[in-house]
């Protein structure tokens, strides 16, 4: 089966009333665990945008609590691990603010790791990666964000 364009689900979404669309909505959240964190960021936390970056920090936190540091290989596999869940929470919020903050705060996270991501390329390179991205996003912001975030970053160059 292959499914509908964004369009053509748009277009027939237009023809089904409140209820059918709550029906949809509903059954759509049983499926997958992200559609569920979707509609909960939507209805619930999208109205304040500072609470949802200081949940989403305490998630990072979390993560970077987990970490095995006996070695570089259990590091990296759960550093990635943390950085897919910040890019997933990312992808709900679509705010370049949002999106610049959570970065600096894994980059800055990723950092105070002992021991050292400098001692492995891998972490290294990864943390250059998240850098640079959050640059470009930056540069997107109103200037006097540009200028407080790029003071951040500032402080995180190694």
């Amino acid at each position: 089966m292959k499914p509908a364009t964004v369009a053509q689900l748009k277009k027939e979404l237009i023809f089904r009333s409140s209820d059918e669309l709550e029906e949809l909505c509903l059954r759509l959240a049983k499926f997958k665990k992200e559609n569920k964190e979707l509609l909960t960021y939507l209805l619930f936390q999208s109205h304040n945008e500072q609470e949802y970056i200081e949940s989403v920090k305490q998630v990072i936190d979390d993560g970077f609590s987990t970490i095995n540091t006996n070695s570089y290989y259990y590091m990296k596999k759960t550093v990635r691990k943390v950085l897919r869940m910040v890019k997933k929470y990312i992808r709900y919020s679509k705010e370049k603010e949002t999106e610049v903050e959570l970065l600096l705060y894994f980059c800055e996270q990723l950092k105070s790791l002992k021991p050292s991501i400098k001692r492995n390329k891998t972490l290294t390179n990864l943390y250059e990666r998240q850098l640079t991205l959050a640059k470009k996003r930056i540069s997107e912001l109103h200037e006097d964000l540009q200028h407080d975030f790029t003071l951040e970053i500032e402080k995180l160059n190694l």
